[in-house]
């Protein structure tokens, strides 16, 4: 976004591809588990507003499992496995419907797609995901994109989709996230339980004094609250999407925002980052852990691969290609990439020189653990 051009009224100025977060608390209503239609025509007339301005808009959307539970005749707030995955298979139908027919209204066509986390986690799903959606915004329709909970398991989920909506706004390169919530952004406390909590308007960092701040959840109808707002922050401000948390309970919310609504900025990291490490980044799977020295930090900040003599410590069960965290001394992550050996491998190396590395391991063996086009720095 051109900061110089930004309308300050206008939150939303200057951001051409916007991911839009709507939670089932929003869509449904917490007490007869009824779509609020209502609240989504007007959503939906603002989704229009910014169409026309040629805006490119993609929707996460919750809700599956609120409608479907009601359809199914499922009372009570805890669902198991099996009933909620029933519950998603048959509000998904609901859902669709739903955004599809309040979207018509405007001349727009939706397409929907369902993600698991495998789609985002390994790249050949991730750039197909990826070209889905780039092809249905090419076209000026509006993908609604949901984690397919029909099929999800305990062990297998994002868990939340604030983190999905943010690894989605990462994939396509988002110049913006929003995350419409029952609350209208960050404050110094959880506002229903500290009356004097202090608004937030901006963040430059997602530092751990702000995620201190956060909450839990606040309905049961949600899966996360600011504290998974706030791993979403990270996930897209270090990949270079700016992220805005605002209120989502009034009837024209994206309206608001155009309007001088109250709302909390996460600005996004100030370097731009290729897509290959921007995905990277956004990884919610991460197979191990690395820890190493003062040395290869200093090493990894001017630029260079990782090897094996700076490594400290290893942990996890990972192999070529996996996702690792890497760690200074402290235990801070400093960096994330692709291991280029696996588990066993980085156990017998670490320490080594390369000469060393070799001689064991043979001479056509790459020393890097992780190679420097694989890594990404998470620290300045």
């Amino acid at each position: 976004m051109d900061a110089a051009a930004a309308d300050t009224q206008n939150a939303l100025a200057g951001y051409k591809r916007l991911t839009i977060k709507i939670g089932s608390a929003l869509l449904v209503d917490g007490t007869t588990g009824k779509l609020r239609k209502d609240w989504l025509a007007a959503l939906a007339e603002d989704i229009a507003t910014l169409k026309a301005e040629g805006r490119e808009i993609v929707i996460v959307s919750s809700g599956a499992i609120a409608l479907g539970r009601r359809l199914l005749g499922l009372a009570g707030k805890t669902l198991s496995l099996e009933q909620s995955q029933a519950a998603a298979s048959a509000g998904q139908i609901a859902l669709s419907q739903a955004w599809s027919g309040h979207l018509a209204h405007h001349g727009i066509v939706t397409g929907q797609i369902l993600l698991t986390p495998n789609i985002t986690e390994e790249r050949r799903y991730f750039l197909n995901a990826r070209t889905t959606v780039n092809t249905l915004l090419g076209l000026g329709a509006v993908p609604i994109i949901n984690e397919n909970d029909s099929v999800a398991t305990a062990e297998i989920r994002y868990g939340d989709n604030d983190r999905l909506s943010a690894r989605v706004a990462t994939m396509i390169e988002a110049d913006a996230l929003v995350l419409l919530s029952d609350v209208d952004g960050l404050y110094t406390a959880p506002p229903v339980r500290d009356p004097n909590a202090a608004h937030i308007p901006q963040v430059a960092e997602i530092t751990a004094e702000i995620e201190a701040m956060a909450g839990g959840a606040a309905s049961h109808l949600s899966r996360g609250g600011m504290t998974t707002k706030l791993e979403a922050g990270k996930i897209a401000t270090k990949a270079g999407t700016a992220m805005l948390i605002a209120l989502g309970t009034r009837d024209h919310p994206l309206r608001a925002l155009m309007t001088g609504g109250r709302h909390t900025l996460f600005l996004p990291a100030p370097t731009t980052t290729a897509a290959r490490k921007r995905w990277i980044m956004g990884t919610l799977d991460i197979a191990g852990h690395i820890t190493i020295d003062d040395g290869a930090v200093r090493a990894l900040k001017s630029g260079r691969s990782l090897l094996p003599i700076g490594v400290v410590k290893v942990r996890g069960d990972f192999g070529r290609g996996d996702t690792v965290s890497i760690l200074d001394l402290e235990g801070r992550e400093v960096a994330r990439g692709l291991a280029g050996l696996d588990r066993e491998m980085a156990d017998r190396v670490k320490g080594q020189k390369s000469d060393l590395i070799r001689d064991l391991l043979g001479p056509d063996t790459r020393t890097e653990l992780v190679h420097r086009d694989n890594l990404v720095l998470l620290t300045a």
